[in-house]
């Protein structure tokens, strides 16, 4: 594990080509070595001096520090670099070239390791090496590049950015509402005089035709300086920084059609005879109609972030904290860890803690999207925001705010709906390109008809350069990824399926083979008493009460089970008068004048009991995977009993549904081959590796992985973190308490296996919800630009209209939000829960976008 140097001494400064390292992990000299060696092979570092006393490394750099480099140097020679995430809040952003120049000002600040900006969302996800940078350093970072950045805070779940959508929205609202009640009397003043010759009559003998320009120059001034001034704003100074965006392509094709018409307007004689049209409708509507675009998909993206604000809706507002004799009711906000928290029937649990007086069901669907409500106690965990349903008890928090289950979960989920999938690769490195091309192809246009176009060819020239500029859609492309990613992360979250990252919903799509262990996944993770046959006149409930009164004295979890099961049955439970453990044979015990033994057939053999009676039945209980023991009493065999980890309900139903996704399903598992083998039979596995130590399982997954195949495993995240961590997709399955392990890929809140099937339905479903957008984004620019630029024209007489471009470029947008927004109907391929069960024809039911 490594950190950095938090000190302010070692925060690079503007210019500063040196950062300082503190590095945990070495142990000697040698160490020392392998550090300096491994970071001066980077070709920018001068010097490398590590320090073992000190566990410090000091790195020069010929030029800018490249942080990111060391961090690689670092892992590479076998130790980690520490690095946090700073998040920020991004204003201004039009369209993925934006991201693009923010993504590349924050990855060029000394520090930084890398940085990740949703378009879809308005934020950043930026990994620093910890200690090295301040959040003003970002802030300033975004500044430079033309945006607005500040960083996001928060001591409790709080959705970031909900009210600066909401905002947003309400402007883009109100912007859109006042740029059409200005465009329609434009339209009316210019169009209607094509469409109804009674005002063409109107216009030229009441109003005139010069005094109708003058209005529709005022007007549509009003237009591109008060609701339009937006693509102006931030378009002009990114084209004077040489890094255009969409609010560029806007601004120069709606500027260029009103600077046109002005000049047809008040100095005619400038322009060549027959040129003399104004463009001021197509200014008006184009500006109108982008505006209307982008508010409709302000609003579809909106609803794209449901999930987060149904989470932060969860929370419990208040909370009744005891003390005192008196019970005292306060805000959320000011319980503390160590409050003694009432809780009453039907209210809301306020944090996390645990169980100190009374007991009662607590509905935790929310967490888990288990429908059964769970039975709590003394000493059991509760979570904040889950409903208590019955009765009241006390608990004592363990933990608020920020700390608490809820929150760490909407953390989780923000931060994966915000990163960035391998596929996004392709889209950035065309959006890099894809502004400055479509200016390059608008001049090109422009150039070409004015050379050998049909008269009046200035008028066709201006007409096939703004529409070029006007339907090309950077903005489509942008959200084409984040959109989906958004929405599909959080329909797993609402499923109980938390994706840690962006790229495990791509990759785990990919999983040829899921390996799973075998305690607390296939099974209910603790054992229990399955079979009790009883013999030579014994009753089941006699022979129960006498081996539980034996195995009280017994810490063997086999004999809690048996003891459990005694007192599931209500059954009395003796006190043991004596009691002797044989190591590799049983137990003796003397209960209520009654000699017990309980063990294996060489207990009963050295007391010289005759177990033939049940010898078969024991047979058929091992070849169960159970383990058989045999109990006699007063000298004579009573009965067989078994006890097993019995496999959970779910789990047959799950290995059904994995196997109907062409996978193929591997067991591993430190229990012996014959009892592998026995639950592997029962369930449906194909493959089983038996006798496994823990620190075996890596092997393990290397031998399933086989040759190249793409391999998901499945484990309790507690026990099974180097294996979690070697899979190419690691999922830890839980009961909520394991959402911050940090080798897991994916958690399933659940802890039932058919969140799996669920998790790579969804995965399947996501990806192929992002290509159909990214199609749609990059087919509508391959086929449409063309067409702006008039190649048809030639051929077929069609030239298009501004006006059409710029409707055609708002649908683009709404589009791919609109289609990302079809994965909220994305239900499970299993029902969760162990008593779900499929659809009506037994077939499991998915739903693929």
């Amino acid at each position: 594990m490594v950190s950095l140097i938090a000190s302010q001494e070692n925060i690079p400064t503007a210019g500063s080509r040196q950062l300082g390292f503190s590095i945990e992990g070495m142990n000697c000299a040698s160490c020392v070595g392998r550090v300096e060696k491994a970071i001066r092979a980077i070709p920018q570092v001068t010097s490398a001096s590590v320090n073992l006393a000190a566990e410090r490394a000091d790195v020069a750099f010929s030029g800018p520090p490249n942080a990111d480099a060391v961090v690689k140097a670092v892992k590479d020679a076998g130790y980690r670099v520490a690095t946090e995430i700073v998040d920020l809040s991004i204003d201004g952003m039009s369209c993925a070239s934006c991201v693009n120049r923010i993504e590349t000002a924050l990855r060029v600040v000394p520090g930084v390791a890398d940085a990740s900006v949703n378009l879809a969302t308005g934020k950043a996800a930026v990994t620093v090496l910890t200690g090295t940078i301040r959040a003003a350093d970002l802030e300033a970072a975004v500044d430079r590049a033309g945006y607005t950045a500040r960083r996001i805070v928060a001591e409790k779940p709080v959705d970031h950015g909900a009210e600066a959508r909401e905002r947003e929205t309400r402007n883009l609202s109100r912007a859109v509402a006042l740029a059409a009640v200005l465009t329609l009397p434009v339209v009316f003043l210019e169009m209607g005089a094509f469409l109804f010759p009674a005002i063409q009559t109107y216009v030229v003998d009441r109003i005139g035709h010069q005094t109708s320009s003058y209005i529709q120059f005022v007007l549509t001034t009003i237009i591109l300086l008060v609701p339009g001034f937006r693509f102006f704003k931030h378009g002009i100074p990114a084209l004077l920084r040489w890094a255009p965006d969409m609010n560029s392509l806007v601004s120069l094709g709606t500027g260029a059609a009103w600077l046109y018409s002005v000049v047809a307007t008040f100095l005619p004689g400038l322009l060549p005879e027959g040129t003399h049209n104004v463009y001021f409708e197509a200014a008006a509507v184009i500006a109108t109609l982008i505006l209307l675009g982008r508010y409709l998909e302000a609003r579809a993206k909106g609803r794209t972030s449901e999930a987060i604000t149904r989470l932060v809706g969860l929370q419990a507002k208040t909370a009744r904290i005891l003390g005192d004799g008196a019970t005292i009711e306060v805000p959320l906000e000011q319980v503390k860890v160590g409050d003694l928290v009432l809780v009453r029937p039907g209210e809301k649990i306020a944090v996390d803690g645990e169980v100190v007086e009374g007991s009662s069901f607590v509905d935790e669907s929310m967490l888990t999207g288990e429908p059964m409500p769970v039975a709590k106690g003394s000493g059991d965990t509760v979570f904040g925001a889950t409903i208590n349903k019955t009765g009241s008890f006390s608990f004592r928090a363990t933990k608020v705010g920020s700390d608490t289950v809820l929150a760490q979960i909407i953390q989780m989920v923000e931060r994966a709906q915000s990163a960035k999938l391998p596929i996004q690769a392709l889209v950035d490195k065309v959006t890099a390109w894809f502004v400055p091309v479509v200016i390059g192809i608008a001049l090109i246009a422009f150039l070409v008809w004015f050379a050998f176009g049909p008269q009046p060819t200035l008028t066709f020239a201006l007409v096939a350069a703004v529409t070029v500029l006007i339907i090309a859609c950077p903005c489509a492309m942008g959200l084409a990824t984040p959109t989906s990613i958004m929405v599909g992360i959080g329909r797993g979250a609402e499923m109980g399926i938390l994706f840690r990252n962006g790229e495990a919903l791509q990759t785990l799509r990919h999983a040829e083979v899921i390996a799973l262990d075998k305690t607390g996944t296939l099974t209910k993770g603790r054992p229990e008493l399955t079979d009790l046959v009883a013999d030579n006149g014994f009753e089941r409930d006699e022979v129960l009460a006498l081996v539980a009164a034996v195995e009280s004295r017994s810490e063997h979890p086999i004999g809690e089970a048996i003891v459990d099961a005694a007192r599931q049955a209500e059954l009395a439970i003796g006190t043991p008068e004596t009691f002797e453990a044989i190591p590799g044979f049983g137990v003796s015990a003397k209960v209520g004048g009654r000699t017990v033994e309980v063990g294996a057939d060489r207990l009963m053999a050295k007391h010289g009991i005759d177990t033939a009676g049940l010898a078969s039945v024991a047979e058929r209980l091992g070849d169960e995977g159970k383990s058989p023991l045999y109990a006699a009493i007063d000298g004579q065999l009573a009965a067989v009993i078994a006890v097993a980890d019995p496999i959970k309900p779910s789990t047959p139903r799950a290995i059904e549904a994995l196997h109907r996704l062409g996978l193929k399903v591997a067991m591993i598992t430190g229990d012996n081959r014959r009892t592998a083998n026995a639950i592997a039979r029962q369930v449906g596995i194909d493959d089983v590796v038996a006798e496994v130590l823990p620190d075996g399982k890596v092997e393990a997954l290397h031998r399933l992985r086989g040759k190249g195949h793409r391999l998901a495993f499945v484990g309790d995240g507690i026990n099974d973190a180097p294996a979690l961590a070697e899979a190419d997709i690691g999922i830890a399955i839980g009961t909520g308490t394991d959402v911050a392990i940090e080798s897991a890929d994916v958690v399933l809140m659940s802890g039932e296996l058919t969140g799996v099937a669920n998790a790579i339905g969804l995965s399947r479903s996501t990806l192929r919800n992002i290509k159909q957008n990214l199609f749609w984004a990059f087919a509508y620019n391959a086929a449409l630009i063309p067409v702006a630029a008039g190649v048809l024209y030639p051929a077929f007489g069609i030239l298009m209209s501004p006006v059409l471009a710029a409707a055609a470029m708002a649908f683009s947008s709404v589009f791919v939000v609109t289609n990302a927004l079809r994965l909220k109907t994305f239900r499970p391929t299993l029902a969760v829960g162990p008593d779900a069960t499929s659809d009506k024809d037994g077939q499991p039911v998915q739903t693929a976008p």
